[in-house]
């Protein structure tokens, strides 16, 4: 017996644990107490108490296995049970309840919640949804909804009007897909390419063929079984391309022609267009315009002048600020030299010297003479 009785004060008596206890192993204990007293004869009374251990939750929940290879046919349907996991709990009452639950991951950007769910209370393990199926890529069209299609009556033989793409992510054997007609109008006038889905008009239209064509066409894959997707295609005929158009709704598109960056441009390009017709109207006026004749400057220190057509020759630079011309002089009646060619503005003159030969008369008026006169600046 794992139990004991220690003595306290006051005549009292404890019931101690004297080793461990194991609730899986005895789950209670029937425990008989008996007391006796110290008359003569000794008196006593038994009382018996059942003891029961109360469960602690002390284990931990475990699979039978640590890993599991669940092997499951694609195309399965939505909804399909996939396994059913159990797990062991050796506490008691409710600390023996198990929840199942998935943690979540992800699969190929999908979350693992789409794909399974799992059972809390067995866990049975569901799938969500199929693994694959053929999708019908193009043309496109919403969920049920019907494509149409508007082609030229006049459209030759072997024309390309619609071609159907499929995909699907099976293996390299399985994704093989072909095309065929499951429903057609008339099956004279489309072929369809297996293996591209590419839709041609194997003749030309003619009056009596209907305006409207219906063309289901199905996409198949290669699996075991074959899974399929179909799209309908509805065919209009037209007259003329433009008519096709013309039944549509076109919204015409504003543009604003004087926005403000055209309104920069078109002022920028005006202004260098004025400046460049100004400047050529100076360069002609300029051109056109002929030079005014330059007036000689005055004789001054450091330049010597030389004209051969007047009476000022041959003038020889004396000093820095006197030269030596030839002036043509007269001499009048009442004895005046008169200097009969100008001289520079502001300049002065001194006669030096007076050239042999050279006389003047009394019966004259005046008489000529050439001397040799300094004008100084």
């Amino acid at each position: 017996m794992p139990f004991k009785l220690r003595e306290s004060s006051d005549n009292y008596y404890e019931l101690v644990v004297s080793e461990p206890l194991d609730r899986e192993k005895v789950p209670e204990y029937d425990i008989t107490f008996t007391v006796t007293d110290r008359g003569s004869p000794p008196l006593s009374d038994n009382e018996t108490m059942t003891l029961e251990l109360l469960d602690v939750n002390d284990n931990v929940p475990q699979f039978p296995q640590s890993f599991y290879t669940i092997r499951v046919m694609e195309n399965n349907a939505p909804g399909a049970l996939l396994s059913s996991l159990t797990a062991f709990d050796p506490d008691l009452h409710e600390n023996q309840y198990l929840v199942y639950f998935i943690l979540e991951k992800e699969i190929a950007n999908t979350s693992m919640s789409m794909l399974f769910s799992i059972n809390p209370e067995n866990g049975n393990l569901y799938a969500l949804k199929t693994t694959t199926t053929p999708v019908i890529v193009s043309p496109w069209r919403a969920h049920g909804s019907v494509v149409e299609e508007r082609i030229p009556r006049s459209t030759d033989k072997g024309s390309l009007v619609a071609k159907v793409i499929a995909l699907d992510t099976d293996s390299v054997h399985n994704s093989r897909i072909t095309y065929q007609f499951l429903q057609v109008t008339d099956a004279t006038l489309f072929s369809l390419d297996q293996y591209n889905g590419e839709i041609r008009t194997m003749r030309m239209f003619s009056y009596r063929d209907p305006r409207h064509q219906r063309l289901v066409v199905v996409a198949k894959d290669n699996g075991e079984p074959a899974l399929s997707a179909t799209v309908t295609i509805k065919l209009s005929t037209v007259e003329t391309v433009v008519k096709a158009y013309s039944d549509m709704t076109e919204v015409p598109l504003e543009y604003d022609i004087f926005s403000d960056l055209n309104l920069y441009l078109v002022i920028g390009l005006g202004s260098v267009s004025f400046l460049l017709l100004i400047t050529i109207l100076v360069t002609i006026v300029l051109k056109c315009q002929k030079p005014k004749p330059s007036k000689a400057a005055p004789p001054c220190r450091n330049s010597v002048i030389s004209e051969r057509n007047s009476t000022i020759a041959d003038s020889t630079l004396v000093s820095n600020d006197a030269y030596w011309y030839s002036l043509f002089l007269a001499e009048t009646r009442k004895g005046k030299l008169v200097v009969r060619q100008p001289v520079p503005k502001g300049s002065r003159y001194i006669v030096s010297s007076l050239p042999r030969g050279t006389g003047l008369t009394d019966t004259s008026d005046s008489a000529a003479s050439t001397l040799q006169v300094r004008v100084v600046c």
